[in-house]
């Protein structure tokens, strides 16, 4: 089953449109986890831990640090990258696509942009 973290800056009307889509998907805010406020570093390691999809906004700082966990050879569940410039419908379709044509281990180890 795919596992979501949404980051902080995520957009809050993609998760409830994707949760009202699928009531049943797994995915946690990280404001409502202890990482709130934590540094990218560190939520991507925590989402490592908890064996959890990152779902950002941010296309420079994390998309960065999510490649260098990569290069050293460090855990990662992925990325998922969505700019901020495609629909809101679009992002929610992409994801539940995601959720109805995937597994965890397709996404290990990899930064993906939507749209695809």
């Amino acid at each position: 089953m795919i596992r979501f973290l949404a980051d902080e800056n995520f957009n809050g009307r993609i998760l409830r449109g994707l949760q009202r889509e699928r009531p049943d998907a797994d995915i946690v805010r990280v404001q409502d986890t202890v990482m709130s406020q934590a540094p990218d570093p560190q939520v991507l390691e925590w989402a490592a831990q908890q064996g959890r999809i990152l779902l950002t906004h941010d296309l420079e700082t994390m998309v960065g640090f999510a490649h260098e966990r990569i290069a050293m050879g460090l855990s990662m569940p992925g990325v998922i990258a969505v700019h901020d410039t495609v629909s809101i419908g679009q992002v929610i379709e992409d994801l539940l696509n995601v959720l109805g044509a995937s597994e965890m281990s397709d996404w290990e180890n990899l930064v993906t942009f939507l749209p695809f």
